[in-house]
């Protein structure tokens, strides 16, 4: 097959600024072959490099005791105590799955179980966070039904429990839906695999499935902006099989038993390119590979086409010569492929041969490590206009109307399609709160959540960026766990303008700010710019996926609210309703500043929660819709109704930070005031749990009525 010619055309249609391409033809100087081309753009765009937010993804703080592996590697790693460790990472696969929500979704999970299980840990739990536009536009129900059956298809058929997630819908993501996917997994905290490469002559092995067209070019896709050549891009979706990669992840397990594996990558973006880029560059190392012994499922495959296909269930390792029969063995047993595809060599060279003819010969650090870096200019988001008055509303019509609304409403319809008790390690399903897995054979256990409020960040972006921190922390204190990590997935839009790179300083700046204060570092994460249709930017998402653990089971705490049970806040409550639930569902306005985040106060309640966890029955955080839906939660999980003395609307409504609901006996709830007391903590009782009735001040209904809307109004809208 004849190349095409390096054309200005072909520069730009691989993602390839006038600069950049410049650059390269300083590096290698002369004009590169179209596999380099490929292969240059492939780890110069977005998706890879991180160009664009490099400068500040370093200032957020990666370390802490706890912390065994932090950002760098296929997935952050953090001791649970016992000689043991949870791996974890959230990561994103937004344009796929606008493309082709099915494929785009399914193969999002099976990336983000890879990076796990490529660490050496079997996967326990996922999470997925999702965000469409309106429920009436007409592509939302289309992605909506192609996205969570995509997400269940791949994590039930693999299986591993999905134990929480978010489900949003904006008009700003109607040209532009996120899919953000969460793994964790458990290993010996000794025996961690890592991809840098070592030793020079040493088999660079391909295994798994076979390479095919899908995919070609991908990572460079999730880095441009849509415009109405949208469906042009259908082929540059991977297709998954998740029989193959839970195949694949007990071969590659049962490989790393053996001692035969040095280094080990997952081939995800830009599959076989950056998978050995990235361990050679990493160990200091040049990587050879011939191409005609990769396994291919389609015929006449180009070298360009293998370097930048996206095929699934694919990993590449560097193995120990002595031990290649027995590893092939290994993968023989499990019907994948193992093929040694080339070998480790001395100097900084990524040489590409198929058939004995060089496709591409470059310097292979500088394909990686020394890729552009770009200081963007960007402005900070003007503060907010002061907000309006709010008018007191019926208590009882407000709660309706979040209720009626699929941001609030229960996403049962959605995670009744997902596995949540495969492997019979779970203690807590979706449905309110952080989900919990038990950590088998100990009495540990695992808590997961997934937060952001893109409304926030929109406003006050530093702000925003807090408080999806403290939204996890409260999330997790809510079970008893102790927050131990986050991840981070990091969704904007273009950052080439400085109102849009604004936005992503600010909530750099806030994550690092919270995550510091709260004892909770980055230790993997993701960053998806160009979230835009034809100019029009999605919210500021930036996703925080955390984990807590519970050390004894005696420290969790429940959602056991009884007939009697005092509705206890904990923290300070000033009636905070700009940037609200109420405001927007209620009275259509997206108006005021993001609630303020005192991370102290976080630091302090969070504590006080855990330390006080024998007296609590049942415990959430208050977020979205303030107290009166906090307390709708609780009253419906348990089937109890609730009476709460007040009935003014900034009180019952706001969304004021550093709270918590609580429900326990009139004698605990004794004591918790007490403790309270002692320790500065603001408490105060603001009802009580009883009868079969939501009363907020003289208003009321029954609770049979508004769970009948909470319950269906999802279904209702997208069944």
């Amino acid at each position: 097959m004849t190349e095409p010619a390096i054309t200005q055309d072909l520069i730009a249609s691989h993602g390839l600024s006038a600069d950049e391409y410049g650059r390269i033809l300083d590096i290698i100087g002369r004009t590169p072959t179209f596999t380099e081309l490929g292969i240059f753009s492939a780890m110069w765009n977005e998706h890879c490099s991180y160009k664009s937010s490099k400068k500040w993804l370093r200032t957020l703080p990666t370390d802490g005791p706890q912390v065994i592996c932090g950002p760098g590697e296929n997935a952050g790693v953090v001791d649970i105590g016992d000689g043991q460790a949870v791996v974890f990472k959230m990561e994103s696969h937004n344009h796929p799955s606008y493309i082709e929500p099915y494929q785009g979704a399914a193969t999002g999970v099976g990336g983000i179980l890879r990076d796990v299980f490529t660490m050496g840990a079997r996967p326990i739990a996922a999470m997925n966070a999702l965000s469409f536009g309106e429920p009436d536009h007409p592509k939302t129900r289309q992605l909506v039904h192609g996205v969570v059956a995509g997400v269940g298809g791949y994590g039930n058929a693999f299986g591993v429990p999905c134990v929480g997630g978010e489900v949003r819908f904006d008009p700003a993501y109607n040209g532009n839906c996120l899919v953000n996917a969460f793994a964790a997994g458990l290993a010996d905290a000794d025996k961690i695999f890592y991809s840098a490469a070592s030793g020079v002559s040493m088999p660079v092995v391909y295994l798994g499935a076979k390479t095919g067209r899908d995919g070609v070019g991908g990572a460079t896709m999730a880095s441009a902006e849509f415009d109405d050549t949208i469906e042009d891009k259908r082929p540059t979706v991977q297709v998954g099989d998740p029989f193959t990669e839970k195949r694949l992840m007990e071969a590659t397990l049962e490989l790393m038993a053996t001692g035969a594996v040095i280094s080990i990558q997952d081939m995800g973006a830009a599959g076989l390119t950056c998978s050995a880029v990235e361990m050679g560059d990493k160990g200091g190392l040049g990587v050879r590979l011939d191409l005609e012994n990769v396994p291919v499922r389609e015929t006449a495959m180009t070298a360009y086409e293998m370097m930048l296909s996206e095929s699934q269930e694919r990993m590449l390792m560097v193995l120990r010569p002595e031990l290649e029969a027995k590893a092939k063995a290994v993968f023989d047993k499990w019907d994948l492929d193992f093929a040694i595809v080339g070998e480790t060599i001395a100097e900084d060279r990524f040489l590409i041969q198929l058939n004995g003819e060089t496709k591409a010969d470059l310097p292979l650090s500088k394909l990686a490590s020394t890729a552009p870096e770009y200081d963007r200019p960007w402005v900070p988001t003007p503060a907010p206009a002061p907000m309006d008055d709010v008018v007191n509303v019926d208590p009882i019509d407000g709660l309706k109307a979040l209720l009626g609304c699929p941001n609030y409403a229960s996403k049962a319809w959605v995670f009744e399609q997902y596995d949540t008790m495969v492997m019979a390690d779970s203690a807590r399903t979706p449905g309110i709160g952080a989900g919990i897995i038990r950590v088998h054979g100990t009495d540990k256990a695992l808590a997961f959540t997934s937060d952001v409020t893109p409304r926030y960040v929109q406003a006050n972006p530093v702000m925003g960026g807090k408080q999806a921190v403290a939204e996890a922390y409260r999330n997790l204190t809510a079970t008893g766990a102790t927050p131990l990590a986050t991840t981070d997935n990091l969704n904007f839009g273009n950052p080439e303008k400085p109102e849009i790179m604004g936005q992503l300083v600010g909530a750099i700046q806030g994550i690092g700010e919270a995550v510091a204060a709260l004892d909770m570092p980055i230790v993997s994460g993701n960053v998806s710019l160009y979230n835009e249709t034809d100019g029009a930017a999605i919210l500021p998402t930036p996703t925080i996926g955390a984990v807590g653990l519970i050390a004894h089971p005696g420290d969790m705490i429940g959602c056991d609210v009884r007939e009697g049970h005092v509705a206890i806040l904990i923290g300070e409550t000033a009636g905070h309703l700009g940037q609200s639930a109420l405001l927007a569902e209620v009275f259509n306005r997206t108006e005021g500043d993001a609630p303020d985040v005192d991370l102290d106060a976080e630091k302090r309640n969070g504590d006080f929660i855990r330390a006080n966890h024998s007296l609590i029955n049942a415990c959430t955080d208050l977020s979205d819709g303030g107290l009166a839906l906090a307390a709708f939660e609780l009253a419906d999980a348990s089937g109890v109704g609730v009476v709460l003395d007040s009935s003014d609307t900034a009180f019952l409504f706001g969304e004021d930070q550093a709270r918590y609901l609580v429900a326990c006996s009139f004698d605990k709830a004794e004591a918790l005031m007490i403790a309270a007391g002692q320790a500065g903590v603001p408490i105060q009782t603001v009802g009580k749990f009883a009868g079969d009735t939501i009363w907020m001040g003289q208003s009321s209904a029954p609770l049979s009525e508004l769970s009948g809307i909470y319950r269906t109004t999802f279904a209702d809208t997208f069944a």
